[in-house]
This record gives structure tokens, sequence and C-alpha cells, in this order.
């Protein structure tokens, strides 16, 4: 298959992880996804993988009612570590309802209901996430097969029926909080999470 994505822009990126590259691509979506690449990914296999959906309140502000940040700095520092691998970013706020709705969504988790519940509530699908972007940047690289950093099961069957090759998983879990572990146990008992 002939990717759909074309490079806008690359350039060093130094962290307290690591040091990467950071892709940036236009595929015609508004969403403005980014990629960090550790080493020469091109042609390889097994690649380590992290496919990572924004979140504003737990990626930036540090909220503890997930376990996004968290998930996001083990990758990152487990990618740093490597000879290579790819953390792809995507603009998808909330499970793909955008910050507003999400939100939203807190403050029906506050009367009681759990995240699944809230995003029905407001006539919501339970996760409307897309992946077709992350199988275009292992296209684009020319990823043999690829280490998948996850726990969510719908990622897997995503990329796997679109021809990627899945040789592992590598988890990606923390330590419940207070806030965050009816949110957990939600994911692990509604959607299949391997938490």
């Amino acid at each position: 298959m002939i990717t759909m994505l074309k490079l806008y822009a690359s350039a060093n990126l130094p962290t307290r992880f690591g040091t990467f590259t950071i892709y940036t691509f236009t595929n015609g979506e508004e969403n403005e996804n980014a990629v960090l690449v550790k080493g020469d990914v091109a042609g390889k296999s097994a690649v380590p993988v992290r496919i990572h959906s924004e979140c504003l309140t737990g990626d930036v502000f540090g909220s503890k009612r997930c376990d996004c940040r968290e998930q996001l700095e083990q990758s990152l520092k487990y990618i740093a570590a490597q000879e290579f691998g790819v953390l792809i970013y995507l603009r998808q706020e909330g499970r793909g309802i955008g910050l507003l709705r999400k939100i939203r969504a807190y403050s029906l988790q506050d009367q009681g209901y759990d995240t699944i519940e809230a995003n029905l509530l407001q006539g919501l699908p339970v996760d409307q996430r897309d992946y077709t972007f992350a199988k275009e940047v292992l296209d684009y690289f020319h990823i043999e097969s690829i280490i998948l950093m996850s726990n969510n099961p719908t990622k897997f069957e995503f990329l796997e029926k679109r021809g990627i090759k899945i040789v592992g998983r590598i988890p990606v879990l923390s330590e419940p909080n207070p806030y965050d572990k009816f949110y957990l146990e939600t994911k692990k008992e509604k959607l299949g999470h391997q938490l």
C-alpha cells in the first residue's frame, strides 16, 4: 500500500527522556499529529512502537484521573533507552471526542457514572479513535514488524487488520491512585484492556 503521508518537517528534539527526531506530516487531515523517532527505524523489524492519543489533562497538567501521562512518560523512557523506536502522538483527545466533551464526561463521572456511561449519556461512541495515521507512519518508514507498547486490544486489532505485523507486546502499566482506580477498572472490565 502506498502511504498518503507527505513529510512536512523534521527536527532534532532533545527531551528530558533522551534525544529524538520529531516528524510532522500532512495527509489531508486537520489534526497536527507528531511522530518521535529514536535511531534509524527504516526497514527495521521488531520496532518498539507506542501509539499515544493526546490527553491534555493528563499529559500536560498531570491529572490523576487517568494513567495517560504515566503511559506517555514510560514509553518515552523505554524508547529512548533502545537502539530505535517510534512514538506516534495522535491529536484525538478524550478517545476521540474532543476536549469540550471530555470535560463534560468528567462532570458526569463526578456524579458517579463511569467513563463509558459518561460518553453514552452524551450520545457519543465509547471510543471513536482512528489509527489510520499510525499505520501510514509505519508504512512511510517501511517498518517490517513492530512490538506494540499498549494495553488496548483495539489497537492490535486495528493494525493487524490493516496488515501491520505485530511480533510482541510491551505492557504500559501504572500504579492505580484513588482518582483513577475506578477508571482503570472500567477500562479493564468493559473495554478489555490488559491491566
